[in-house]
């Protein structure tokens, strides 16, 4: 008989011992080999000079704003964001609260809070056709969280909404919903960085009566919710395990080719090197299958694009125009439901919105369901008010292009810095003035209703910027006339007679030929 040589053996009893204690149980439908990535095929490959070949689609340009259904399993405490992860951190009040209400995370941890999510009252038809309804062009589905719970109908990962929680294709039920509406389809995924932020539930209380007694996590029969725990030093937002690396590449692509988004977000920096621009160029390349060679894919991540992707900004805006479209994406409150929470006005997001598209991005927002599905009365009036806006305003903001400045601020406005999560350092006035362009007309919009004339610097006679003479000036959604007049200092017009309900004024402007 011939003998295996000793370190095969090694390996395989080694193998064995992994596969009793349930560290490879949510990897059986995994490819066996995670050291192996397949190559693109198609015009993108996984290198950064091919990822450059990448140009915007002209529908994200033109869509501007878009919706996020940033929920999932985690309303359910209605703690808000990250509950999944501060229940496990002793002391913090999302334990205190779970302590409360559910019991000890050694008995009872985040995988009994999955089941309670039954999303009974959500109704996706109509939440998208209102979506429609206040100008979104595009929809963006959570497709899972860092909780690693799938909301797409999976065969790789058990923990998912089609066997726990809603018992419903939650990704697919919200693309079949966007088509229907003419709005384009993207999915989120954060599960890159769920490998090191689920460490905290394989830990234990440092005090008190259960000091020492370990948490849910720490069961290997769990170990495909929360993963194993670990290696020493493997604690940055991003993992460096070779084989959870390979795990995200295979889930992403499994929701890509399962339901060929248009868009796809990571909420990380361009996800461990050559794996992510892999599962990238595999996106690109799977998006042209699908749209007869056409590229229609918009990938975003959170680092300068250099013109491989979209980039996106959490929370925050940029200081100046971009030469790369771009993105922010913010949540109307919490990005997870929370009682009591306190939600952005209509006002602040339409503000957001013009001075982002006058920079050359686009704004998603999160509007925050309730663990039922619904949306509160609160959310529903604010989102109105945003579409009562729209329906007036949006020529100058659907289609458009940046000018040759983004606009003009107020001689004594603070300075805030490109930057994620400035968006509480920003406070826009009258004197706030943005730029948007469409083919030869001009849009300005005044960030606050005047008290007095409007006076717009940029415009003024002898500007840099157009040497044409202005022929005329109207007032989106308005009929008021107009006076207006140009000096050597600025545009002046006069405050309109009449000012709508609304406080973001917009104006278009047309020259002389």
């Amino acid at each position: 008989m011939k003998h295996f040589p000793l370190k095969h053996f090694i390996i395989i009893q080694a193998f064995l011992v992994l596969c009793s204690c349930g560290v490879f149980a949510q990897l059986d439908h995994y490819p066996a080999h995670f050291d192996t990535i397949p190559y693109p095929k198609g015009k993108f490959k996984p290198t950064d000079q091919s990822l450059k070949q990448y140009k915007c689609p002209k529908w994200f340009r033109d869509a501007k704003f878009g919706i996020w259904a940033h929920w999932g399993p985690q309303a359910v405490p209605e703690q808000g964001d990250w509950y999944a992860r501060k229940m496990y951190q002793q002391g913090s009040p999302d334990y205190i609260d779970h302590l409360k209400r559910y019991g000890h995370p050694s008995k009872y941890g985040y995988k009994d809070i999955i089941p309670l999510w039954k999303a009974q009252d959500w109704d996706p038809a109509k939440l998208m056709a209102l979506y429609k309804k206040i100008g979104a062009k595009y929809f963006v589905s959570m497709g899972v969280h860092h909780d690693d719970f799938f909301l797409w109908n999976s065969k790789l990962h058990k923990w998912n909404a089609v066997n726990y929680g809603p018992h419903k294709d939650v990704v697919g039920i919200w693309e079949r919903e966007a088509k229907k509406q003419g709005l384009r389809f993207g999915v989120s995924e954060h599960l890159g960085a769920s490998y090191t932020w689920f460490q905290a539930a394989h830990s234990a209380d440092t005090i008190g009566p259960m000091k020492g007694v370990p948490y849910d996590a720490s069961n290997p029969k769990y170990f495909d919710l929360y993963h194993r725990k670990a290696a020493p030093g493997d604690n940055g937002w991003l993992t460096n395990n070779p084989e959870w690396q390979h795990e995200w590449y295979y889930s992403i692509r499994e929701l890509i080719d399962k339901y060929h988004p248009d868009l796809l977000y990571s909420d990380s920096g361009l996800p461990f090197g050559n794996i992510g621009r892999s599962l990238i160029a595999h996106f690109y390349n799977e998006n042209m299958a699908q749209h007869n060679g056409q590229l229609e894919a918009v990938y975003t991540c959170k680092e300068p694009s250099q013109g491989r992707f979209v980039q996106d900004v959490e929370r925050g805006v940029m200081d100046t125009l971009s030469k790369y479209p771009w993105q922010t994406d913010t949540s109307i409150g919490d990005w997870f439901y929370r009682t009591g929470e306190k939600y952005k006005s209509a006002t602040e997001i339409i503000q957001m919105l013009v001075d982002i598209v006058s920079k050359n991005g686009n704004l998603l927002i999160n509007a925050v369901l309730t663990p039922e599905g619904t949306l509160e009365p609160d959310m529903l009036h604010i989102l109105n008010g945003i579409g009562t806006w729209t329906a007036a305003n949006g020529e100058g903001i659907y289609g458009s292009r940046p000018w040759k400045i983004f606009g003009e601020n107020p001689a004594n406005a603070k300075v805030v810095k490109t930057s994620m999560f400035n968006e509480g350092k920003l406070r826009y006035s009258a004197q706030d003035i943005r730029f948007t362009t469409k083919g030869k007309t001009l849009y300005a919009f005044c960030l606050g209703k005047p008290t007095d004339d409007i006076r717009i610097l940029s415009l003024r006679k002898n500007n840099p910027y157009e040497k044409k003479a202005i022929a005329s000036i109207t007032m989106l959604g308005s009929k008021v006339h107009l006076k207006w007049h140009q000096e050597d200092e600025a545009l002046v017009i006069d405050k309109p007679s009449i000012l709508p309900d609304w406080e973001v004024l917009g104006f278009k402007i047309t020259f002389k030929k």
